[in-house]
């Protein structure tokens, strides 16, 4: 009777277990939910959210005033040249004046310069040549400035919080594989979202230097240009 009372025990036992053990393989593995990841990563987000945000407002600021700058019509050129050729240099100034792109103004200051040395027309075209690329520069070195300390903060964020897990385990006395492993994927998301934030703030700023070298390119040539119709005969 005590075998048969035994035998009975031990299998309802063993069903217990299965059923457990196939609720557990049914239960589905917690998603990882990104915003709640990215919670976990300490104060030290804050100004990472901060400088992503700021690197996304001067990279489109820029890349919109860099954009109006490079719209020159082509025809410019020719018209001025045109309007130099026939000495009507009051519409060649008016329509460099109404025209409201680097290129025009560096030309008008050309054209207020007539009459005086070449030498001394292409100095004043060069600054503000220069004053232009200044004006197309602006707030671009905050980017690069982003780019730098972006990826500093994040790995500030992951020693902050390794000392912390680290003097924790060492007060308590408590640690195992799965506390460890997880404190420290956690104090790693600042370390991964500052190179995040840093390679959009490099990429954004190697793109925009870009297009200032093409907007250069188009001020240089024109500059020779209209230095060229200059010495060109009147009719």
């Amino acid at each position: 009777m005590n075998i048969f009372l035994l035998q009975i025990t031990d299998s309802a036992k063993r069903l217990i277990d299965s059923t457990h053990t196939a609720t557990t393989a049914a239960t589905p593995a917690p998603q990882m939910n990104l915003w709640g990841l990215l919670m976990q990563g300490g104060i030290l987000m804050i100004p990472l959210f901060l400088l992503l945000v700021l690197a996304i407002y001067f990279f489109f600021e820029r890349w919109i005033a860099i954009n109006k700058a490079s719209k020159v019509d082509p025809n410019f050129i020719n018209i001025i040249r045109d309007n130099i050729l026939a000495g009507n240099i009051s519409s060649a100034r008016a329509l460099a004046k109404n025209t409201d792109n680097p290129v025009a103004r560096m030309i008008d200051k050309g054209l207020q310069r007539i009459g005086k040395p070449i030498d001394a027309i292409e100095k004043s075209m060069e600054n503000v040549g220069k004053l232009e690329m200044y004006k197309m520069e602006k707030n671009l070195s905050a980017l690069s400035l982003i780019a730098g300390i972006a990826p500093m903060f994040g790995f500030l964020g992951t020693i902050v919080g390794m000392v912390q897990l680290f003097y924790g385990i060492s007060s308590t006395g408590e640690y195992t594989l799965s506390t460890i492993a997880g404190g420290i994927y956690v104090k790693m998301i600042t370390s991964a979202s500052g190179l995040i934030i840093g390679l959009i703030a490099y990429v954004g700023y190697s793109f925009l230097n870009a297009q200032i070298d093409k907007n250069a390119n188009k001020m240089e040539a024109a500059s020779a240009e209209f230095i060229d119709i200059l010495q060109e005969p009147t009719r």
